[in-house]
C-alpha cells in the first residue's frame, strides 16, 4: 500500500479561503441540472471556488466533469471554499444556497 505525502514549499504563504459545509438539497444530488447550475455560478464568480467532501481533496467547482465525478447524493455534506477576494463572502453564500436548494422540483 503506498501513501502519498504532500510537502508545502517553504516559501509558500498560507492562503485564506472562506469555507462552509452544506448539505446537498437536490433529490438526485449534484447531477445534471443541479451540477450545471453550480458550475455556471462558480465559473462566473470571479474567484476560485472548490467543493468536496469534508477532509477529502476538493475539486474545481467550475468544472462539470469534476463536480459530477464527486458522486454527491442528496443529504451529503459538501465543503465549499472560495478564494479570498473582494466578493468572496457573497460568492460563498450564493454557492452554498445553490447546493442547499432542491433544483429537481
Amino acid at each position: 500500500m503506498s501513501h502519498s505525502v504532500e510537502y508545502a514549499h517553504p516559501l509558500a504563504k498560507e492562503i485564506s479561503m472562506p469555507s462552509q459545509i452544506v448539505a446537498v438539497g437536490s433529490k438526485v444530488g449534484l447531477h445534471a441540472r443541479p451540477a450545471s447550475i453550480l458550475v455556471k455560478a462558480a465559473a462566473g464568480a470571479g474567484v476560485a471556488v472548490t467543493i468536496g467532501r469534508p477532509g477529502e481533496k476538493a475539486v474545481n467547482a467550475a468544472s462539470l466533469l469534476s463536480v459530477l465525478a464527486l458522486g454527491v447524493k442528496n443529504g451529503d455534506s459538501i465543503e465549499v471554499s472560495v478564494a479570498d477576494g473582494e466578493n468572496s463572502d457573497s460568492v460563498l453564500a450564493t454557492i452554498v444556497d445553490i447546493i442547499a436548494t432542491d433544483h429537481d422540483e
